[in-house]
């Protein structure tokens, strides 16, 4: 039996023609870093909450307050939203949570989820690709300006998205940007802040700040991570 992924919303969401950007951990942190960095320079308000049976029952406690660890984040205005992860979720979920994804797309008509993932690359590789769901969402790719990645595999959620969104109609487009592997990696999280911008007209980073509070949020959510990882360790044995 898949597990039980509920979606509690906390108020009306109306993303109706909007996006939709996947912000779950993927071969490292820079796409939880970038969507952070996105929500807090676009004024984003929380909208709601992930959770699961499956999921380790713990709070992230910010400023005194509690958080469930997977979230949903709306931009009124610019009709975005974002589900951000401080969970690094075991692979057989991977499918289940793109199949979730795909479907609350659907039910709130969002035309583009915009997903990424990181490839290992040596010193100089930084060119930044894409791959699209469907003709219309790889016609955005090229209107963006941004290369078209041909050959290769997507694994993880983002491969899942693509996979779905192929079957369902839903156009996705996942950003396929390197890494060298260094902590923090800010200039990834950069470029595909820049990327995403190019994909959501409106949404922006504050690259300065990204730069200043790379560090300090990587090891935020690396500590997050690990406590979850722990937790969920310790309650299975």
């Amino acid at each position: 039996m898949f597990p039980k992924i509920i979606i509690k919303e906390l108020g009306p969401i109306n993303l109706e023609g909007g996006y939709l950007i996947d912000g779950f951990p993927s071969m490292g942190f820079s796409s939880v870093i970038a969507t952070e960095s996105m929500i807090h320079t676009s004024q984003f308000r929380l909208a709601g909450v992930i959770d699961s049976n499956i999921f380790p029952p713990i709070s992230l406690i910010k400023n005194g307050k509690p958080n469930y660890p997977t979230r949903i984040f709306v931009n009124d205005e610019l009709k975005v939203g974002a589900f951000l992860s401080h969970l690094a979720l075991e692979e057989p979920l991977h499918r289940e949570i793109a199949r979730k994804m795909i479907r609350w797309a659907k039910t709130k008509k969002i035309s583009l989820i915009v997903s990424s993932v990181s490839v290992k690359s040596d010193a100089g590789n930084e060119e930044v690709m894409a791959v699209g769901s469907t003709d219309e969402a790889t016609n955005k790719i090229n209107n963006a300006g941004i290369k078209n990645f041909e050959n290769g595999t997507i694994p993880g959620i983002p491969g899942a998205l693509l996979n779905e969104g192929s079957t369902t109609g839903q156009d996705v487009i996942v950003i396929v940007f390197h890494s060298d592997g260094t902590s923090p990696d800010f200039r990834s999280s950069a470029k595909l802040c820049n990327v995403m911008s190019q994909l959501i007209p409106g949404a922006s980073c504050d690259i300065p700040a990204l730069q200043k509070e790379a560090e300090k949020v990587e090891q935020v959510i690396k500590k997050d991570v690990e406590d979850a990882k722990h937790l969920k360790d310790s309650m299975y044995r």
